[in-house]
């Protein structure tokens, strides 16, 4: 008989009672105690008479302060995405803001003081065991803060951020969660949150398609005004601070956030545009297969058949547990975990946040999944893909938690891969030629988003900022540039654009990472990379694999690569010998069409 596994996560094993937990209120009492406690030793450690003793001790109460701090942002997190209309989760996802702003200015006071420790001094202190094992990441935080601002104003301008800053997305966050989308379908009218709404673009009917894309955009044209409010303040803010810190580009924070050099990034964006006609020709074939001249941007992830292949979620974790051990053993059975312990929420109803996402409890060692599963082979990868990032933080649990940190671009790696494994395997198993060519599309389709969708985003932001140095960007011009970058990113491919996408897409729209968009892309290359390594290694893989997750948190991807894959990021051939791999999907699919 097949196993079922609950559609909805089990919080109450971390802390029981929902938004009203009682428990949760004594953890965040502790949390500002061992906060309080951070803060004296910070305030009495003197940089000019420093021991290594001294400097273990702080780097330990940093360390356990930290994993609590995730652990209670993690569980808001959760409370907030489960019900947005949970006022009491709203308040502490405001507290989540002003709890982050005094440990960043812990931080910023901590790591003012490494600066002003002699080079000579320091080099020596590094020599201690505990002090080397978190050589890269104390360094890394020594180097940042000479190029900040005083304390003072360092920490001023966290403050600020609260109810400035941070305010403004969790406005943007508001007024979504208000947000509902009209549908008549097959008769029946009803109201759909935006996720909900969104889910319904796979709908191989293209008028049905055709009617839930124009009242999405209807929905979030009545709230442009808002959101070119929320989108010129976020911007507001990281300009000023850029300016006052004399920085003159705004991909330096990006970068240095996901530590990659430009370099990296401006071979991996050119091999990308050198490779992107065999993805023009698909978008081309695909308009002929649906019987258009050109595809609609509501078109691009339609189904090539009226009959949709669906999953029931049991049936989607048993193919993926049984898919990741072809691989790694070790990563299926913590997949089998997560699903038998029920760390995953992915019911289909109204009142949940759209999209999804992977948060880790480092405290507790547990990781929680969100997302809205409706049965399809997209929802199936990307359950693959939030379980990748699970794994990830998984076999870092153990190592010191300044290294666990990791940048969202080898996050992405990680993540990338699981849903590669799946993807490959949806194809290899389709049980005719009909279906082979409907997941072949939907693995190409990948690409699109990664090389095109993608690359439009990153080409408006860049675009935008330096308009909104010069002031604020109207609404109409807002939507000017986003076509201005759909058009270039997909080579004029399709025939009418999302102007509202830079409204839609919450990733502009957030505060933990400046440019959520280019990570994405290098995560999904960086793992492909990865993957042709694993079908042509020994057994050896799944070690190598591991070794190199837990690096992610102590080098810069330069380093990483170098060391694991022995590869320059920095030249093109990395990419396109990854580019390669992904036209050979395109090809394979022009000719089976």
């Amino acid at each position: 008989m097949e196993k079922t596994y609950e559609l909805t996560w089990d919080l109450d094993i971390i802390f029981k009672g929902g938004s009203n937990s009682k428990q949760f209120d004594s953890y965040l009492q502790e949390i500002k105690a061992s906060m309080e406690q951070l803060l004296d030793s910070v305030q009495q450690f003197n940089p000019t008479s420093v021991s290594a003793d001294t400097l273990v001790a702080i780097v330990d109460r940093f360390e356990v302060t930290m994993k609590k701090l995730r652990e209670a942002f993690a569980y808001i997190s959760c409370l907030s995405a489960q019900d947005v209309k949970d006022a009491k989760a709203s308040m502490l996802v405001g507290k989540r803001s002003e709890l982050k702003a005094e440990m960043d200015a812990i931080r910023t006071n901590l790591d003012q003081k490494l600066v002003q420790i002699d080079d000579g001094k320091w080099d020596e202190l590094l020599t201690h065991s505990t002090l080397n094992e978190v050589s890269f990441v104390l360094n890394e935080n020594r180097n940042k803060a000479k190029e900040q601002l005083s304390v003072d104003q360092e920490v001023l301008m966290n403050d600020l951020a609260v109810d400035g800053y941070h305010g403004w997305s969790q406005m943007y966050d508001a007024l979504v969660g208000n947000m509902s989308v009209e549908l008549e379908i097959d008769g029946e009218h009803k109201s759909y949150s935006v996720g909900q709404a969104s889910n319904k673009l796979s709908n191989p009917d293209r008028s049905v398609r055709e009617h839930v894309a124009a009242q999405i955009d209807k929905a979030w044209n009545a709230n442009s005004d808002l959101f070119g409010q929320t989108l010129n303040h976020l911007a507001g803010f990281r300009l000023q601070k850029y300016k006052h810190r004399k920085w003159d580009s705004v991909l330096k924070e990006p970068l240095e956030i996901n530590r990659m050099k430009k370099e990296t990034l401006d071979a991996m964006w050119k091999a990308i545009t050198d490779y992107k006609q065999p993805f023009v020709k698909f978008l081309q074939r695909k308009a002929e297969l649906l019987g258009r001249e050109k595809l609609s941007m509501f078109d691009i992830g339609a189904p090539l058949s009226d009959s949709v292949t669906t999953n029931t979620f049991s049936e989607g974790a048993d193919f993926i547990v049984k898919h990741f051990r072809t691989f790694s053993p070790k990563m299926a059975d913590f997949a089998q975990m997560a699903f038998d312990k029920r760390w995953i929420e992915a019911e289909d109803r109204a009142g949940k946040r759209p999209g999804g996402f992977c948060t880790s409890f480092p405290d507790s060692e547990q990781t929680r999944i969100f997302m809205t599963y409706s049965g399809t082979s997209s929802n199936v990868a990307t359950l693959a893909h939030e379980l990748g990032h699970a794994y990830h933080q998984h076999v870092m649990n153990d190592i010191h938690g300044l290294n666990q940190g990791y940048a969202m671009n080898v996050a992405e790696t990680a993540s990338t891969f699981a849903e590669m494994i799946v993807a490959d395997a949806s194809v290899k198993h389709a049980k005719d030629a009909k279906e082979k060519l409907s997941l072949l599309e939907d693995k190409v389709q990948r690409g699109v988003a990664f090389f095109m969708n993608i690359h439009a985003r990153f080409l408006f932001e860049n675009r935008f900022y330096e308009e909104r140095e010069q002031g604020m960007v109207s609404v109409k011009r807002l939507n000017e540039l986003m076509v201005e970058a759909q058009k270039e990113a997909y080579c004029d491919a399709i025939d009418d654009y999302d102007e509202n996408f830079w409204a839609s897409k919450l990733h502009f729209h957030i505060t933990g990472v400046p440019f959520y968009n280019f990570p994405y892309t290098f995560g999904y290359l960086f793992s492909l990379g990865l993957y042709a390594n694993a079908l042509e290694s020994d057994e050896d893989f799944e070690d190598d694999y591991i070794a190199l997750l837990r690096d992610t948190g102590q080098m810069n991807v330069e380093d990483l690569a170098a060391k694991h894959l022995n590869i320059d990021l920095t030249k093109p051939d990395f990419w396109e010998n990854a580019m390669k791999l992904c036209v050979k999907d395109v090809e394979e699919f022009l000719e089976l069409s």
